[in-house]
């Protein structure tokens, strides 16, 4: 697990809220405080849907592209939020092909999830990175690649 703290608040709320960069990511939970606070549990309810509209997935979230538009709205105005927090998790689907590259001998089926945890809160906005599985890992290479892995993706985006 890392820790970071975004220095271009405002370069970093343009690319999370206007720009497709974190869509492809699914959304465990947000919550934006404003004049009260709004959350999401980001349980996605296959049942809503007409069966024709929505192919089969084995993703229970929702995405963030499938919400973000939802979230500006809130942030709409001229003050900023008092604070949020926004949990994104790497897609189920991603899975197996990021282990394979990362060369991790690990059954995605033992992986419950990988997480971005972006945190805004007295001016300060804060990114950690976390993993969860279903068996006691006995070591650290899964978090460590997944830190890695959101360290090129900040460094990609030119988010810092």
């Amino acid at each position: 697990m890392i820790a970071l703290q975004i220095e271009n608040i405002k370069n970093f709320m343009d690319k999370l809220l206007l720009k497709p960069v974190f869509d492809h990511y699914r959304v465990s939970e947000a919550t934006i405080t404003t004049f009260t606070t709004f959350t999401v549990d980001g349980l996605l309810h296959p049942e809503f849907y007409d069966p024709e509209t929505i192919s089969p997935s084995e993703e229970t979230q929702v995405s963030w592209e499938s919400i973000r538009s939802f979230c500006l709205s809130i942030f709409r105005g001229k003050k900023l939020p008092l604070a949020f927090r926004f949990v994104f998790q790497l897609p189920n689907a991603d899975l197996p092909g990021f282990l394979d590259e990362n060369g991790l001998m690990i059954d995605p089926a033992d992986v419950f999830g990988l997480y971005l945890n972006i945190q805004y809160r007295n001016n300060t906005l804060t990114l950690t990175t976390g993993s969860s599985q279903h068996v006691f890992p006995g070591n650290r290479e899964l978090d460590h690649a997944w830190d890695q892995h959101i360290r090129d993706f900040l460094t990609r985006e030119e988010l810092d």
